[in-house]
């Protein structure tokens, strides 16, 4: 099994790459291709230039060969494993720019009908997200309706093929403990492994 694993967040030794180390670990050891990137540390390019929007039923080539090496790399996948933070809502600016340029029309999907409807192009079925929030679940679902669900479930892992999502929410990251962190950890490895199912 091939699985992409890709972290989002700017800052060497936070809780996001004690989890994204797990997960590698615990897929390499369970025999897993795995592809794994660290996309801050790789200094990503996340800016969708106007000559790579391309049309609705395809993109331009990417002319970034950071870019196109993703494009490539995702065609062969079982799976994606995705780790950010939430901030504002949203995955941090280099993981939404990854989505933009990587999962591009002709790639990932087509648009297959005038209604929007697509046509997805990826063989992964099935996609992991581990988030971590300092906004507790009760305030997270009464004030902001869990907008990272609405984004990775409804708007964009379900246009590339992937119908299986999952997501785990580590919270609240800010004041939690040792023993917290460690359970978490345990959890992201136990979740990673459940991909192989």
């Amino acid at each position: 099994m091939q699985i992409g694993v890709y972290l989002a967040h700017p800052r060497p030794g936070s809780f996001n790459h004690a989890v994204f180390d797990a997960v590698v670990e615990e897929l390499r050891g369970l025999g897993c291709g795995v592809i794994a990137h660290d996309l801050c540390a790789e200094e990503f390019p996340p800016l969708l230039s106007a000559e790579e929007t391309g049309t609705v039923e395809a993109a331009a080539p990417a002319i970034d060969p950071q870019v196109a090496l993703h494009q490539r790399e995702i065609a062969a996948l079982d799976a994606l494993v995705f780790v950010h933070p939430n901030w504002w809502g949203m995955p941090p600016a280099v993981l939404t720019g990854w989505v933009q340029r990587v999962l591009a029309p002709g790639v990932a999907y087509k648009l297959g009908t005038a209604d929007g409807e697509p046509a997805p192009l990826l063989k992964a079925g099935r996609a992991l997200v581990l988030n971590t929030s300092d906004t507790p679940l009760d305030r997270e679902e009464s004030e902001f309706g869990d907008p990272l669900q609405r984004i990775w479930a409804a708007c964009v892992l379900p246009y590339a093929g992937m119908t299986d999502v999952r997501r785990v929410v580590f919270r609240t990251v800010t004041d939690s403990s040792d023993e917290e962190r460690a359970a978490w950890l345990h959890q992201a490895r136990r979740q990673a492994a459940a991909l192989m199912d």
